[in-house]
């Protein structure tokens, strides 16, 4: 009698449908925060600073082949670190010819300086 459904009253979601629909949820919002993660760092005078030297460096243009490539962090890396006063990541680069790293490592002065 307790789960008796009244006339008029809405119907429950079965089980899996609700897995289902909290599972394609959590993963947007997952993706979603990934992407404004990426798009934080990728906004950011170190990270902004850092590709345009990279970009203006002849013999790494050369290495790496002209259309060069900026990828995504990995963020589970543990070597990928940003703080208040320091910066240190990991870009992923790639061109027509190889493929590296771009190690940066920026500090300043102050927490507003």
């Amino acid at each position: 009698m307790m789960w008796q459904k009244y006339a008029g009253s809405r119907r429950s979601m079965p089980l899996g449908a609700r897995i289902l629909f909290h599972g394609v949820f959590y993963a947007g919002g997952f993706a979603i925060v990934y992407y404004l993660i990426q798009k934080f760092h990728s906004r950011a005078l170190y990270y902004k600073l850092a590709v345009e030297q990279l970009q203006s460096h002849p013999e790494a243009q050369e290495a790496l082949g002209p259309p060069l490539n900026i990828h995504y962090l990995k963020l589970i890396d543990r070597e990928n670190f940003v703080d208040i006063v320091d910066a240190k990541l990991k870009i992923p680069v790639s061109g027509s010819k190889s493929e590296g790293l771009l190690y940066v490592h920026s500090s300043r002065g102050g927490p507003f300086q």
